[in-house]
Order: structure tokens, then C-alpha cells, then sequence
């Protein structure tokens, strides 16, 4: 759950090939810190994002270390593709950081080789609180029957970004409960009466797909593999490129052109999909007012939504598993750590930090309000599972979409590519 989404998707496409597929772990019992005895501890805490994320990070590692004079953090981060990379040759040789951040595609991977701890032996002693986990979040960093491998620091949920005066010149007023037949409808009456295109690519977001296919009482993933057919993935891609062709869907030529920044930001199309607290960027990039509405629906109820999040893990071979503990219980519950933070991550996980932190900007309290009546209409849901290979699975369908929206694959032959591939990354 990075920042900067488009930035994160083209990492995906260069970090998570066979690489880390073949990461294997044969030092499980190295840890990453220092000290012993009676003397000060050092634990390596590493994470990925921009410079704002690393220094409120910063001061909230000395608040800590305020509070806890023996242990010393030495702070490593870096940007979201250079992160991944560093982690891949740390991890293989034993000696990742001790506390780390994770993100739900990569659990089940990273636990598959052993690089996770389970922290709920921690909560068990005493040395970190599972308590007062907002909206059923803590469950987004479980695997395989109930394994703590990741602590929530905020939350998500996808929501849909429209460029407010374009859909006001229109004349559409989204409502909660909307349908998906109601949408394009939308769609077409922004083509038509102010000559933009509606969407800029909805059906290459693998997150957005999940939910309609949870709408239809089905999901991307099972515990170990797809959870859908070849012939849902070619409708889903065959619609698609139909609306690309009649142009309610933005030329995907003129998308490519305007990355790093959004098309909708560019004024490309009218609409979104993403996680809502990626809503801030657009704002910064153009010069119109976005908003946030809801999912469309098949039914006029369920969205299909979760929370998801992102999240600290541990090394499974520390040598300090109880400080790693306490860092991590300090760093998701204490208030002060709530206020710097902000919703930087995501909607702040625990009811201590949210409650704490109250946003005074327009985009973050329409991010909070957003998720207020989310929770409120009780349309949130168990989390999809994300099995091991998620990560490859969802670069390629970014890839292969990519190419479905250019016309250079049918969407039959996709879809059957797309299956190989991930039954590859499962395999791996």
C-alpha cells in the first residue's frame, strides 16, 4: 500500500521475478541487531516511501528511544523499488532488518521462507498489545490459520476519485448503493456532454476486479491460487477494451504518456479507481477538486470492500525479539506516533492513534469521512486471501491488462496468458 501507486506498479514489474521467487533463507537463526547483556540493543527498522514518511518516522523513532533509553533504533529506508531489492539480498543472506515494512502481498511469501515472525508468541508474553485493532484490520496480516506475520500500522479501503466539476457539469450526483449499469451510464453522459473520457482504465487494477468478482460471490484469490475462470478474466477484459474503443474509457497512449502523474489528474478522464488514502496526490497534481465516492455495485448494497493495510513485520531469527516486540506495540499504539503520522499509511489502525490524530486538511478528512461511511453502511469484509506469488501475479496482470487496453492481445489470449503466468508464481 505505497504512496505512489503508479510508481509501486512498475517497481512490482522489476523486483518480483524469479529473483525473489527463489529467495531462500539459510541463516534463519541471524538476526539483525546489537547488544547484549545490560548493555543498549540496536534494532534495524526498515521501510520504503518519500521523505515526509521518513522524517515523521524519524520522530517517532525518538520518542521511542525516549522511552525506552536501552534500545536504539538505526532507521534504513528507501524508495519502494529499491526497498524490495535491498530486503531480496539481505534476507538471502540472513540478515534482514529486524523490524520491517511489510505489505499484504508479500506475506505469504516471505513466511513461506521463513523470514516472518509470528508475533502473537510476543502478544502471549506481554510485549505487544493485539487489542483495539479498528474494523477487523488486524486480520489483514494473519496467514495460514491465524499467524500474526504483520502488525497494521493504517488502513484502506478502494474507493472511486471523480474530478467533482466535471460530474457536476454533467449532472450526476454518485449515491452509496449505485450500480455498475448506473456507472457507465455515467461514463456516457460525461463523454457526451463534456467531451472527456469517464474512466481512466478501471479494469487493469487487479484490487478493483476482486471486488466486483466478490460482488458475484467470488474473489481473485483462494488460499493458493485464483478464484475465478478463464472465461470471467476474457468478459471482464472484452468489456473493457469495447469502452476503450467507443472512448469511455481514456486512450490508454495518452494514460502512459502523462506517468508518473494520474490521467485523471491530467484531465484525461473523469473518474478513478484506487485506495482512497492514495487521494492526496491528486490534488498536488491538477488543478480541478476531486472527491471520493463509492464502489459501484451489482446489487445496490455489497461493494465487495476490505480493509487493507500496511503493516510492520519482524525477523523470525532477531536476536531481540522482546524489544522488536515492544517497538512495534509502541509504534501501532502510542497517541503521540498517531499525531506525527497522520494518515501517511493509511487511516490510522488502532483506536489509541485514531482518535488521537485529527486531520485539519481537506483531503485527509475526506479520506476519513469516506471510510466513516464505509464502515457505517457495514458493506466491509474479510480480506480476500493473498497467497504466495500475489506480487507477481499482480504485475502481470497490470502488464497483460496493459496490453489488452492497447489492442496488441485479444482478451481470450490474455486471459489464458495471464493463467499461466500465475500458476508459475504460485508454483515458485
Amino acid at each position: 500500500m505505497p504512496t505512489n501507486w503508479d510508481l509501486d506498479r512498475r517497481g512490482l514489474l522489476k523486483v518480483t521475478g524469479g529473483s525473489i521467487a527463489a529467495l531462500g533463507l539459510t541463516a534463519a537463526g541471524c538476526g539483525g541487531g546489537s547488544g547484549s547483556g545490560d548493555g543498549p540493543v540496536t534494532l534495524r527498522y526498515a521501510w520504503w516511501g518519500g521523505e515526509p514518511r521518513a522524517v515523521a518516522i524519524k520522530k517517532t523513532i525518538a520518542l521511542f528511544e525516549k522511552k525506552y533509553p536501552k534500545i536504539k533504533i538505526k532507521p534504513e529506508f528507501t524508495d519502494y523499488e529499491a526497498f524490495w531489492e535491498k530486503f531480496q539480498t539481505q534476507a538471502s543472506g540472513g540478515n534482514p532488518p529486524d523490524v520491517f515494512q511489510n505489505s499484504v502481498a508479500f506475506l505469504r511469501k516471505y513466511d513461506k521462507r521463513g523470514v516472518l515472525m509470528d508475533l502473537k508468541s510476543q502478544s502471549d508474553a506481554g510485549n505487544l498489545s493485539l487489542e483495539n485493532f479498528r474494523n477487523g484490520v488486524l486480520t489483514s496480516g494473519q496467514v495460514d490459520g491465524g499467524k500474526q506475520v504483520g502488525i497494521p500500522v493504517g488502513a484502506n479501503t478502494m474507493a472511486l476519485v471523480i474530478d467533482l466539476n466535471v460530474f457536476k457539469k454533467a449532472g450526476i450526483e454518485p449515491k452509496f448503493g449505485w450500480t455498475w449499469d448506473e456507472y457507465w451510464k455515467a461514463l456516457q453522459k460525461i463523454q457526451d456532454t463534456q467531451k472527456v473520457a469517464g474512466d481512466t482504465g478501471y479494469f487493469g487494477v487487479m484490487y478493483m476486479y476482486d471486488l466486483f468478482l466478490r460482488q458475484h460471490g467470488k474473489a481473485f484469490f483462494t488460499e493458493t491460487g485464483l478464484g475465478f475462470t478463464e472465461a470471467d478474466l476474457t468478459q471482464w477484459w472484452k468489456d473493457g477494451y469495447t469502452r476503450v474503443k467507443a472512448g469511455l474509457v481514456a486512450d490508454p497512449n495518452k494514460i502512459d504518456q502523462a506517468k508518473p502523474a494520474s490521467g485523471l489528474s491530467k484531465g484525461l478522464a473523469a473518474a478513478e479507481f484506487t485506495w482512497d488514502n492514495f487521494s492526496v496526490r491528486y490534488e498536488g497534481e491538477g488543478d480541478s477538486d476531486y472527491g471520493l465516492v463509492s464502489i459501484p455495485t451489482t446489487d445496490g448494497k455489497q461493494t465487495g470492500q476490505y480493509l487493507s493495510s500496511l503493516m510492520l513485520s519482524a525477523f523470525t531469527g532477531t536476536k531481540h525479539p522482546k524489544e522488536v516486540a515492544q517497538f512495534i506495540d509502541f509504534m501501532v499504539h502510542d497517541p503521540e506516533v498517531g499525531k506525527i503520522m497522520g494518515y501517511d499509511r493509511g487511516i490510522l489502525a488502532t483506536t489509541e492513534q485514531y482518535d488521537a490524530y485529527q486531520p485539519t486538511d481537506k483531503t485527509n478528512k475526506a479520506v476519513a469521512a469516506y471510510e466513516a461511511e464505509v464502515s457505517k453502511a457495514g458493506v466491509l469484509g474479510k480480506m480476500t486471501p493473498q497467497p504466495s506469488g500475489t506480487d507477481v501475479v499482480e504485475a502481470a496482470f497490470l502488464r497483460i491488462g496493459g496490453e489488452v487496453a492497447h489492442g496488441k492481445t485479444k482478451p481470450a489470449a490474455a486471459a489464458k496468458q495471464f493463467f499461466g503466468e500465475a500458476k508459475a508464481a504460485f508454483a515458485g
